[in-house]
């Protein structure tokens, strides 16, 4: 009998090699490759064997009208904001979070809001019995909900049932690293198998028209386990983030085919379940009752909504050799780069001080345009005098400390007048459009001239 040849394969990149080693060559991960048996093509569901030449193909030309893909509305309309109006038929969505998170409990409420507006929806667990689904439903309030559960982790099952009866309108799979097949001899949850069954549910999709949600595991880096290739496959990709100290949810697209990228959806994890949050501002502000220095408030942009969103510093002498730096929900180098150009173009000395930045609420940030909010809950925190409570700061500060104006400033503008604040500090430079705004602006061209007003 002929002995089955096998290599070892990257769990994070995909990358196969012939021999194990300690480190992948491919993505520089340590204790990554594993033995998986060598197949042949078309062993994976949904991949056939190539058997034929192959026959020539009709080409179209960019002349022809496309339809706007049709959209199925979930019921939440801050998912829906999102996806960029609802699930497009025939497209499959990957949505990754960190255990605990509440991807169940989004899922499970996405699928009883379609199904009491009479679509069908179907719920393949590989991870909890059809029994905690239920129990999971009752604290929801949604066991009079028309959802089709199972618990199945074999593809092929999962194939087959899909294929008895009327095509559902939304198939869910929680989660694709519990998936296997008998045609591939590796444990669930390895690049091989994750690899077929997403090519498998996904085919399944385009070809049945029904949307295909699927859940998937993240490393503690926070990037969805598996191969990249399967976040290449799919039409969109999800991110659920939080802190689990506090309620607040944020689901992030960073991919869709059918809408806008970085757009986020705002919930709130409540008793009954998660709960839309319509007007993020108002979370991500915090407590502003009290005037302590070092609190500054930044009007921000996550996709095409604007957001305010509170900065908190804090500037102590420090007793230490090498002072911390600590950031929260910022970039760590963004806030090395800001204190070295205080220092050096606004002769502001923080080489002595710990420094430590918080954003309010457990959003993160990643535009450059909350430089300026920065600086000024720095430089507030350091002088000790604290900011005006009326006043929103944006604006990216360079190396050479001026002030860069940002986009989108007028809907940042529009949503600072909306929850009546009076001012706002811009960067000098571009067009401002204020029509319709009553604010009272204030241009500042280099990061000097703001700190000598706070101080």
């Amino acid at each position: 009998m002929a002995k089955r040849s096998s290599s070892y394969v990257c769990q994070s990149c995909g990358a196969v090699a012939q021999k194990w080693t300690g480190k992948c060559v491919a993505c520089d991960g340590w204790n990554t490759l594993a033995e998986e048996a060598d197949v042949g093509t078309g062993t994976a569901p949904g991949v056939p064997e190539a058997r034929t030449r192959g026959k020539s193909l009709a080409m179209e030309t960019l002349e022809a009208t496309a339809d706007e893909a049709p959209r199925m509305p979930t019921g939440l309309a801050e998912l829906d904001r999102v996806t960029g109006g609802g699930l497009v038929p025939g497209s499959a969505l990957l949505i990754g979070g960190e255990p605990g998170i509440g991807k169940s409990t989004l899922l499970l409420q996405v699928a009883a809001a379609l199904a009491d507006a009479d679509k069908s929806a179907m719920y393949f667990s590989g991870e909890e019995a059809t029994a905690q689904i239920r129990l999971r439903a009752q604290r929801l309030g949604l066991t009079q909900s028309p959802v089709l559960l199972a618990a199945e982790t074999n593809l092929n099952n999962i194939l087959a049932t899909l294929s008895k009866g009327k095509r559902p309108d939304l198939v869910i799979i929680d989660s694709i690293q519990t998936l296997w097949t008998d045609g591939l001899d590796s444990t669930p949850g390895t690049v091989s198998q994750v690899r077929a069954a997403s090519q498998s549910m996904i085919r399944y999709a385009k070809l049945s028209g029904a949307a295909v949600l699927l859940v998937g595991h993240v490393t503690k880096d926070g990037q969805i386990a598996g191969p990249k290739v399967v976040e290449h496959m799919v039409d969109t990709v999800l991110y659920f983030e939080g802190d689990r100290g506090q309620p607040f949810r944020i689901l992030r697209t960073v991919k869709n085919r059918f809408g806008a990228t970085d757009e986020i959806g705002v919930f709130e994890m409540v008793q009954s379940g998660l709960k839309e949050v319509s007007n993020p501002s108002e979370l991500f502000l915090g407590d502003r009752g009290g005037k302590t220095p070092g609190a500054a408030v930044f009007a921000s942009i996550e996709g095409t909504r604007p957001i305010l969103v509170e900065l908190q510093a804090l500037v102590v002498q420090s007793s230490l050799g090498t002072p911390r730096r600590a950031v929260v929900g910022w970039d760590s180098s963004r806030l090395a780069m800001l204190l070295a150009v205080l220092e050096a173009r606004c002769n502001l000395s923080l080489s002595g001080h710990d420094v430590y930045l918080n954003v309010a609420g457990g959003l993160k940030i990643g535009e450059p345009a909350a430089d300026a909010a920065a600086a000024a809950a720095l430089v507030s925190s350091f002088s000790g005098v604290p900011l005006a409570s009326d006043c929103v700061y944006f604006g990216e500060v360079s190396l050479s400390g001026a002030l860069r104006s940002a986009g989108h400033a007028g809907a940042r503008l529009k949503e600072a007048q909306k929850l009546g604040f009076k001012r706002a500090v811009v960067p000098a430079g571009g067009e401002l459009e204020t029509a319709g705004t009553k604010l009272d602006i204030e241009r500042v061209s280099h990061l000097r001239d703001l700190v000598d007003r706070l101080r």
